[in-house]
């Protein structure tokens, strides 16, 4: 074999690895025994920034009375006086009279971020040393606060986890579920294994003296999203950022190719200017590149013909294995989605590259104004 040919079975080598053995890492990660719940279980504000009404959201929101938890209280951030959500948060309040749980209705404009400056208002609300945000669409098992106290160890600085996708309704959903779970979880997972964990927005557990001290929410919009700085501020204060035993739900449902792409770039573009060195080597993720380095090699007669399909039939059989086993979605309608989500990938890819702007809920990210107020203008407005 020639110099390129050597490089090139040792790149293809190097890939099917990869995604073999973090498929296996990430499994392992998930099925170990859980860790012991803490005898200890003090006060957690169970803090959840909500706007409008989704498809699942009386579920979702529904499940935060239903924590298998003795001490907690439920603090539900709303930012606009008119959101339709606001009587159905009211209404569940009224459900369950025996849980505290308040609702904080205001905005605080003092980063670029509107769920940064929807949560403002929580902090001085409530006293709890422990502060859990969750995503008002993720759907909390009855042990989510205790599997995150119980994940929380003495180098511990923050507690995250990505959300899984769930419920598909039509194939988009299915490639949503497939960008969410055997894609991104599974690098998380990979991550958290080698003791680099990043920060996942859907769910920020954080002991409040440890944020605090690094800034506070204030510090959260200094850069593109909160889950950047989150893990920034976290690897500063020399600490780590923990991924808990289980993963949390997020139900799908149905999407459409539009709103998959547009969340998927966005989230492409938070990645890239987050963590630029990191995010250069995605271009090799997913089965195309690997298609292709196979593909070259079977063109110049290195390897023989049927290898590609063998190797696809590995590469794509041990990722259904992999969802079946930790039950997520893995029907044949989600086995074709894996195909197009990596197709997807590389296109995602190089759009990142386009700009540094995005729209989340129609406010304009990604801009260098995009990142907190200065403290002078702060100052000025106490609320």
């Amino acid at each position: 074999m020639s110099y390129t040919e050597t490089l090139l079975v040792s790149l293809l080598g190097a890939l099917l690895t990869v995604h073999f053995g973090s498929l296996a890492i990430a499994r392992w990660r998930l099925t170990r025994p859980r860790p012991h719940t803490r005898e200890e279980t003090p006060v957690i504000a169970l803090i959840r920034p909500v706007c409008g009404v989704d498809q699942f959201e009386e579920e979702t929101l529904r499940s935060s009375f239903h924590q298998h938890y003795p001490h907690y209280e439920v603090v539900f951030c709303v930012a606009a006086q008119d959101d339709p959500v606001i009587p159905l948060i009211r209404g569940l309040m009224a459900q369950y009279p025996q849980q505290p749980a308040r609702l904080l209705i205001g905005d605080h404009p003092l980063t670029q971020n509107p769920k940064l400056n929807n949560l403002f208002k929580a902090l001085p609300a409530t006293q709890a040393t422990w502060l859990a945000m969750a995503d008002s669409n993720l759907l909390l098992p009855q042990h989510y606060l205790s599997t995150l106290l119980a994940s929380w160890q003495s180098d511990t600085g923050l507690v995250s986890a990505p959300a899984t996708g769930s419920r598909p309704a039509n194939l988009w959903g299915s490639v949503e579920c497939a960008m969410l779970n055997t894609h991104q979880a599974r690098w998380q997972l990979l991550s958290d294994w080698g003791g680099q964990g990043f920060a996942q927005g859907k769910t920020l557990f954080w002991r409040r003296d440890i944020l605090e001290a690094g800034g506070g929410l204030l510090a959260l919009g200094e850069e593109v999203a909160e889950d950047v700085a989150s893990t920034k501020l976290v690897r500063r204060a020399g600490r780590k950022v923990r991924l808990p035993s289980q993963l949390f739900e997020q139900p799908v449902g149905k999407r459409s190719l539009s709103a998959v792409w547009g969340r998927q770039l966005r989230w492409a573009k938070i990645r890239r200017a987050g963590f630029p060195a990191l995010f250069l080597p995605e271009i090799l993720l997913g089965a195309l590149p690997t298609s292709g380095v196979a593909a070259w090699l079977i063109s110049a007669d290195v390897l023989t013909g049927w290898l590609l399909t063998a190797m696809l039939a590995l590469w794509y059989g041990a990722e259904w294995a992999f969802a079946k086993s930790v039950g997520w979605p893995h029907s044949l309608r989600d086995t074709f989605a894996l195909v197009i989500r990596d197709v997807m990938l590389p296109l995602l890819w190089v759009g990142s590259w386009s700009s540094r702007q995005f729209v989340w809920r129609g406010t304009t990210l990604g801009t260098p104004a995009s990142t907190a107020l200065p403290a002078a203008q702060v100052a000025r407005d106490p609320h």
